[in-house]
């Protein structure tokens, strides 16, 4: 069975993007699902000058361990003013500085979603083009646009974009089991 972590790229208690992911996840056949929650990780916001006094918190190692041990990864990516969210982007760099090459080469299934009609496209596109960089198996792929128009608690409800989900969801599925 194999082993996947889903999480948002967000610190909202009632994050669309943490629906999305936890969606996701339980959409590969056979998977074990663990959610993960950014605010289960007490990370102060990163300065190099934390760092020299106080060292790395043990809760980016824990996050990193995480990552490390799954098999493959799920996330959904909030975007704020066309970039990351401040909480993923703090864990981000805090687990970069024990190693850059963080996601450890584990398939991801990279989405986002938002209100809007982009669906956090920008942040999606930022993150395809960085994430190889630090070790990032980018297996798949998938922006939600209007989430609330076209998510339920039954999942996806636009037909087109289910097809294209379907579509990544298998993309997804290919990598974790080649």
């Amino acid at each position: 069975m194999k082993e996947i972590i889903a999480f948002a790229g967000s610190n909202s208690q009632n994050s669309i993007n943490k629906q999305l992911a936890t969606y996701a996840a339980h959409q590969v056949e056979g998977a074990n699902v663990k959610t993960l929650d950014l605010n289960d990780f007490d990370l102060p916001l990163y300065g190099i000058d934390l760092e020299m006094a106080s060292g790395i918190p043990a809760d980016a190692q824990r996050f990193l361990d995480s990552i490390r041990d799954a098999d493959g990864i799920v996330l959904s990516l909030a975007e704020h003013n066309g970039a990351y969210a401040t909480a993923f982007k703090n864990a981000f760099d805090w687990m970069s500085r024990l190693d850059g090459k963080l996601w450890s080469d584990v398939p991801m299934f990279l989405m986002a979603t938002s209100g809007g009609a982009r669906g956090g496209a920008t942040v999606l596109e930022i993150a395809k083009g960085r994430f190889p960089y630090m070790g990032g198996n980018i297996a798949a792929t998938f922006s939600l646009p209007s989430f609330d128009q076209n998510f339920s608690d039954q999942g996806i409800t636009d037909s087109a974009l289910k097809n294209t989900f379907d579509t990544a969801v298998a993309a997804f599925e290919s990598v974790l089991n080649s």
